[in-house]
C-alpha cells in the first residue's frame, strides 16, 4: 500500500501510478477513420485483378498456340526421308505437349478467376497423392512411348551402317574451319599426320605426301555431294569439340578429337545448305561455318573432274 494526496491505493498489477486504465484491455473501438482503415479491400477490386489476370492467359496461350500452328518461325523444308521422319516426330510431340500446354494454362486461368478472394477464410492442404502418382507415370509413359515411336529414326542414321556404294566424304573441324575430303579417283584416303597440318601451306588435314594414296586426295572448304546418292560423313576433330550441324539435314554430331564418327544421309533436293558449328568452340565460334552444296549427278561428276585437274 501507498499513500497519495491523502488517499490509499493498492499496488496492484491493475492500477498505475502513471494512470488508471494501465493493465486494463484498450478498446478496440477508434476513430471513423482508423475503422476504415482496417477494412479489407473491396471484392471489386479483387474480381478486376483476377479477371484481368485470367483475360491475359488465355489470350497468351491463344497468340502461343497460333504462332506455332501457323509457322510463323519455322525450320526449314527437310532435304532427306530421315528429315521427313524427325519432322513428323516433332509434330508428335509438339501436338501431345501442346494439349498438356493449353489444358495447363486454361486450369490456371479458371483457378485465379474462381478462387479469388472473397473474404473467406484461407484454407490449406497438402495434396493428393494419389494424383501426384498418377501425373507421374503418366509423364514417363508419354515420353517413353514417343522416344520408342521415334527409335527407328535415330537408330538408321547412328546405329546403321551406310550402304557399301556410298560416297565417303571425310569432315575435318578445326578452330575455326571446317575441311572436306574426297578419296580422289583410286577411292582410298591417303595416310595423314597431325605434325604435317598447316593451313598456310595448303596441307589443312595434314596429308603425308610420301603416301601414294594421298595424292590425289581431294580437299575442299566446301562439301558438294550428289542428289538421291547415299552420302557417307567420317567426322573427325583436330583440336576441340567441333559439332557439325545441317538444319536441312536434320543432322547434328559432335566432332570429338580422338575420334571418327560415321554418319550417312541422302539429300533429295540440289541446293546450297549452311553447314553451322553447333558447338562452342572458341572466340572465333561465330564464323566458323560452311557451305553444304547438293548437285545433280552430272554436275557433280563435273565438280570432281575440275578438282582433281585443280589437284595436279
Amino acid at each position: 500500500m501507498m499513500c497519495r494526496s491523502g488517499n490509499l491505493e493498492s499496488f496492484s498489477p491493475g492500477a498505475n501510478v502513471f494512470g488508471r486504465n494501465f493493465g486494463r484491455r484498450k478498446s478496440t473501438r477508434g476513430s471513423p477513420g482508423e475503422e476504415k482503415m482496417l477494412t479489407r479491400p473491396s471484392e471489386r477490386g479483387s474480381t478486376s485483378v483476377a479477371l484481368a489476370f485470367a483475360v491475359f492467359l488465355v489470350l497468351m496461350t491463344a497468340v502461343t498456340v497460333y504462332i506455332f500452328m501457323a509457322k510463323i518461325w519455322w525450320f526449314p523444308p527437310a532435304i532427306t526421308d530421315f528429315g521427313h521422319e524427325i519432322d513428323a516426330q516433332y509434330a508428335r510431340t509438339f501436338l501431345i505437349t501442346g494439349i498438356v500446354f493449353v489444358a495447363a494454362q486454361i486450369g490456371l486461368a479458371y483457378a485465379v478467376f474462381k478462387f479469388r478472394d472473397h473474404g473467406q477464410k484461407a484454407t490449406y492442404f497438402e495434396g493428393n497423392n494419389t494424383m501426384e502418382i498418377v501425373w507421374t507415370l503418366a509423364t514417363v509413359v508419354l515420353f517413353v512411348g514417343l522416344g520408342l515411336y521415334a527409335r527407328n529414326a535415330w537408330a538408321e542414321v547412328h546405329f546403321m551402317g551406310a550402304s557399301p556404294g556410298a560416297l565417303q566424304v571425310e569432315v575435318t573441324g578445326q578452330q575455326f574451319v571446317w575441311n572436306f575430303r574426297y578419296a580422289g579417283p583410286d577411292g582410298k584416303f591417303g595416310r595423314e599426320k597431325p605434325e604435317l597440318v598447316s593451313a598456310s601451306t595448303g596441307n589443312p588435314v595434314g596429308l603425308d605426301p610420301t603416301d601414294p594414296a594421298s595424292k590425289d586426295d581431294i580437299v575442299s572448304p566446301v562439301i558438294v555431294v550428289p542428289a538421291n546418292r547415299e552420302v557417307e560423313l567420317i567426322i573427325r576433330s583436330q583440336d576441340v569439340t567441333h559439332s557439325f550441324y545441317v538444319r536441312e539435314l536434320r543432322l547434328k554430331q559432335d566432332a570429338v578429337p580422338g575420334m571418327e564418327i560415321h554418319m550417312h544421309f541422302t539429300a533429295t533436293d540440289p541446293g546450297d545448305y549452311e553447314i553451322a558449328c553447333a558447338e562452342l568452340c572458341g572466340l572465333g565460334h561465330y564464323r566458323m561455318h560452311s557451305m553444304l552444296t547438293v548437285m545433280n549427278e552430272p554436275d557433280f561428276e563435273k565438280w570432281v573432274k575440275d578438282q582433281e585437274a585443280a589437284n595436279q
